[in-house]
């Protein structure tokens, strides 16, 4: 079936899109809100690297709901909204929630992986007893949120489901939603190993990693469009 696919009752917000929005702005609110009260809502629901003090396993769930500022919020509930508003549409509700949390918690996973990497690059790895207070400090600040990695996983299926389809840059350029994915892709990997910053780049990778994995699987059992089961 190729990308002119078009399902009966199309809806422009339809549920899990619509509650997932939902979700991330309350948390949002809550962050900023709690913060007067000096309560810090990221903290405790945020991404920290599992050998840190404030790590909890819940917490690989959790960090995909939070966000640090308006513009990162932003950004992604528009490209959820976007993207997964036509993905849900043809995948139904329950497969689109599942593919959305395996990427998130792909990402998670793909986060962690990376920072165990660098942990060990700025360690000489004799075990834990060796970390001086210092170190033990750099490892708790290090605390992910965003739901960019089920994001991404959202556009490369997208890219995947649709590859002619016109995606416009800035409202202005269109490119095919396939360059759009492939170049998103090679900008996050080059970032992710010659940039520093904040922006979590293979968290970003890792969503679109499991989310391709995901997608071949469907593929694979002929499961790819239209069908409502798992």
């Amino acid at each position: 079936m190729s990308e002119q696919y078009s399902p009966t009752g199309f809806r422009v917000l339809p549920p899990v899109v619509k509650h997932l929005l939902i979700i991330n702005a309350i948390l949002f609110l809550a962050t900023f809100t709690l913060n007067r009260f000096n309560i810090d809502l990221s903290d405790y629901l945020g991404l920290h690297f599992f050998l840190a003090k404030d790590f909890m396993p819940y917490q690989l769930f959790t960090y995909m709901f939070m966000h640090a500022n308006f513009e990162h919020i932003f950004f992604n509930m528009f490209a959820l909204w976007m993207f997964g508003n036509t993905l849900e549409n043809i995948w139904g509700s329950k497969r689109f929630l599942l593919f959305y949390i395996i990427c998130g918690l792909g990402a998670a996973v793909s986060q962690e992986v990376v920072q165990f990497i660098d942990f060990e690059m700025r360690t000489d790895w004799q075990g834990l007893a060796i970390l001086n207070d210092g170190m033990r400090e750099v490892l708790n600040t290090w605390n992910t949120v965003g739901a960019s990695g089920a994001v991404y996983g959202l556009l490369l299926a997208f890219g995947m489901l649709f590859p002619n389809s016109r995606i416009y840059l800035y409202f202005l350029f269109p490119i095919k939603a396939k360059w759009f994915v492939i170049g998103y892709a090679v900008i996050e990997l080059l970032s992710g190993f010659f940039t520093s910053g904040n922006v979590a780049h293979f968290a970003h990778l890792g969503g679109m990693l499991f989310g391709l994995i995901l997608i071949l699987i469907w593929k694979k059992k002929g499961k790819l469009y239209g069908e409502r089961g798992f």
